[in-house]
């Protein structure tokens, strides 16, 4: 997983689509069972094939990950067959792109690096007053925030400062126990987060800093190792979360992410509570204590 040419595509889409035909009964499928003991959990190669309108070698060469030559339509067709919902759509076709040759103009471009953002950018959010608001990449570093959004993330940053590392939510979800109290529903914390890694691994599997950050936490948690075997992907754009404040308790929070066209690979997320509510008061009260802080907290 810590290659330095990062994650390989076609073991990534045997993976995937070996992992999304173990959860697919027959039943599910609409196919017709007779009789026979099933080896495998889920539907059979020949019967994915058969429900994609292919052959069943041709199925089993992309399933292997020779897809450079599958068509949108095929891979759609496969899309079908698996009953994949919109991010896992989305996610073979992100995987099949990066197999794709491509024409190389020039030497190798330069290593990755985060993003920063521009100034305005910075603007925008110091603008941002009575929500906290926050710049995040695909790999989950947070990239910059306004000042409610700062004593938002309290235990983030403290853990970053004292592991002297960039604050990231995985890093902190599966190698900081503070993350525990912090999300009352630590487990559907952790799966969105590894979701969303799968998500941005496909978009980019020769990303070599997502690669090591993967590496690194499959090594040192094994809630994520087992997590990031499943191979599930999730859209991450709109919902509903719980927090736990040291300071001020209970929050439950409305966000918002959207891309940022103009900056690749930054999302940008915005969180509020419903007006009126305890949560709101509670913001209220953050926003009281945070302004109290030494400069070092407010940013």
């Amino acid at each position: 997983m810590d290659s330095p040419d990062g994650l390989d595509p076609r073991t990534e889409i045997r993976e995937f689509l070996v992992s999304r035909r173990a959860k697919l009964s027959p039943e599910q499928a609409g196919v017709t069972l007779y009789g026979g003991r099933r080896r495998v959990p889920g539907l059979r190669r020949e019967e994915v094939a058969m429900l994609a309108g292919v052959s069943t070698d041709y199925y089993v060469r992309l399933e292997k990950g020779h897809v450079a030559s599958a068509s949108d339509d095929v891979l759609n067709a496969i899309a079908g067959a698996l009953q994949l919902d919109d991010a896992e759509s989305v996610h073979l076709f992100n995987l099949a792109r990066a197999v794709k040759p491509t024409r190389t103009v020039g030497p190798r471009g330069p290593r990755w690096r985060p993003p920063q953002p521009r100034e305005s950018l910075q603007w925008m959010l110091d603008a941002i007053t009575g929500a906290p608001a926050l710049i995040c990449n695909e790999r989950a570093d947070l990239v910059s925030a306004n000042s409610l959004g700062r004593a938002f993330m309290a235990p983030l940053l403290e853990s970053a400062a004292e592991s002297g590392t960039t604050p990231n939510w995985a890093r902190f979800t599966f190698l900081d126990q503070r993350s525990r109290d912090y999300y009352p529903n630590w487990d559907g914390a952790a799966s969105v987060t590894v979701n969303q890694l799968r998500m941005a691994a496909g978009r980019d599997p020769k990303n070599r800093e997502l690669s090591n950050l993967v590496g690194e936490l499959a090594t040192r948690s094994d809630e994520f190792r087992t997590r990031w075997a499943q191979h599930d992907v999730r859209l991450h754009h709109t919902g509903i979360k719980q927090f736990r404040h040291p300071v001020v308790g209970l929050m439950e929070m409305t966000y918002n992410s959207i891309e940022l066209p103009a900056d690749p690979g930054h999302i940008l997320t915005v969180y509020t509570p419903e007006p009126g509510s305890p949560s709101a008061d509670a913001l209220q009260m953050l926003a009281s204590w945070a302004a109290t802080q030494p400069s070092e907290v407010n940013g």
